[in-house]
């Protein structure tokens, strides 16, 4: 089952939140960005059932570009 918790202030710090197979890290890491899941295209589900690669929140952890 996944951890879809993605509310606390600083989640990668406490270590209570996992990523998802789609996060290119954890939520909160410094240098990173929700974004829309690719495989659900946002709607946490596909075929019925919770989207494997965002656990069902409709949204991944992705790298940003910066200097």
């Amino acid at each position: 089952m996944a951890n879809n918790d993605r509310s606390s202030s600083n989640p990668a710090a406490s270590g209570t939140i996992r990523p998802n197979p789609g996060d290119d890290a954890p939520p909160g890491t410094p240098g990173t960005g929700e974004d829309t899941c690719p495989r659900c295209k946002g709607t946490g589900k596909l075929q019925g059932q919770p989207c494997e690669n965002c656990g069902g929140t409709g949204m991944v952890t992705k790298g940003i570009a910066g200097g």
